[in-house]
């Protein structure tokens, strides 16, 4: 697994997405990009992307599409249109993309060159993270740990909800 960080512009999703695809089909990687500002950490996409693994393999999965897949699992949802929030939007986003399988190297390297440099995973945005994941003050103050972790036990728990 790559993780290629940086800031993207956008001006236009669905050409984005289109361009996206075409590197798919060259390397035959599995590139999934993410609004930074709510990915909490590295493990949170690592997870993610081992918890989509195992469902395709056991075919259990949600989506047809693989990254679309790792994209439900990061953000912790089955319904698509939510997670997409995720997601690449038009305007300039400090972005963080998971690139798996395939020619990875090719891909990542492909992808780096579409976006400005810089360090993108850490830019979270805690309360728009707290929004999106539902997370409440009572629920932070009843744990031990932080919002990330929060966030991890989201992610692994979209399989119980089935």
């Amino acid at each position: 697994m790559w993780l290629v960080e940086g800031e993207l512009t956008v001006e236009e999703v669905d050409g984005f997405l289109g361009q996206i695809g075409e590197l798919r089909e060259r390397t035959g990687a599995i590139v999934q990009l993410f609004d930074a500002r709510y990915v909490v950490d590295r493990e949170h996409l690592e997870r993610a992307v081992t918890l989509a693994d195992r469902a395709r393999e056991r075919g259990e999965a949600i989506a047809r599409d693989p990254a679309v897949e790792i994209l439900l699992y990061a953000a912790g949802r089955r319904q698509i249109d939510r997670a997409l929030t995720m997601g690449v939007s038009t305007g300039t986003t400090p972005v963080v993309a998971v690139v798996v399988d395939g020619d990875e190297a090719a891909a990542a390297r492909r992808l780096r060159e579409r976006l400005e440099p810089a360090e993108t995973l850490g830019a979270v945005d805690r309360e728009a993270v707290r929004e999106f994941f539902d997370v409440t003050d009572r629920e932070q103050r009843a744990t031990a740990g932080g919002l990330a972790d929060i966030v991890h036990e989201r992610v692994a728990l979209l399989v119980v909800g089935r």
